[in-house]
């Protein structure tokens, strides 16, 4: 049963990891639990949220504390081009993440 969720999340994030022109089985095999949404596959918060609230409804997880906002929160904006903006530090978010919380049936992590 743990390989059939594992399995099936890794069926859920690679929907998401984006179009081959190609088909490079390759690329889209090199999915781990380590592999982040934003750094890695580089979903933008729209696909980030999409794949999360279908990642709720398949899986049955309860959402708890879930904010998108945690993983992708809002850009720091500046009129003046010249003003290097520092990046703003997020925590990871990984398939590993959504494999746990689905075995718990629960959102683990805030």
């Amino acid at each position: 049963m743990v390989d059939d969720i594992e399995q099936r999340v890794f069926a859920l994030a690679r929907r998401y990891n984006g179009v081959y022109l190609f088909n490079n089985e390759k690329k889209q095999r090199l999915l781990t639990p380590d592999t982040d949404f934003d750094t890695d596959m580089q979903l933008d918060v729209g696909e980030a949220e999409d794949l999360m609230d279908e990642f709720f409804k398949e899986f049955q997880v309860e959402r708890g504390s879930f904010k998108i906002e945690t993983y992708y929160p809002d850009e720091p904006f500046s009129w003046n081009p010249c003003k290097k903006t520092e990046p703003v530090p997020v925590p990871d978010f990984t398939i590993g993440m959504l494999i746990e919380s689905a075995k718990a049936r629960k959102w683990l992590y805030d």
